[in-house]
């Protein structure tokens, strides 16, 4: 799943190498967080949201197959 997520956004930022997931697992629940540089969280997010609800539909879909639940939460990195 992690593969995946960093596959996909690399391929949408404009500075792939500072791209960090961190996966923190909670009950029932796995939560990837993903830091960006601050330039690139506006191409993730997309207008009015589009791009990131997109992206939560798509690893959840990946998920679901796999009978696991998911979360997708940006930090932006402030560097």
């Amino acid at each position: 799943m992690e593969r995946f997520l960093d596959y996909v956004l690399r391929q949408l930022v404009d500075y792939p190498d500072e791209i960090l997931i961190l996966k923190e697992e909670v009950p029932g629940k796995t939560i990837y967080k993903v830091r960006l540089a601050s330039t690139d969280v506006g191409r993730i997010v997309g207008r009015s949201g589009t791009m990131i609800q997109a992206l939560r539909n798509l690893l959840s879909a990946a998920a679901e197959k796999k009978g696991e639940k998911v979360a997708l939460e940006i930090e932006e990195d402030r560097r």
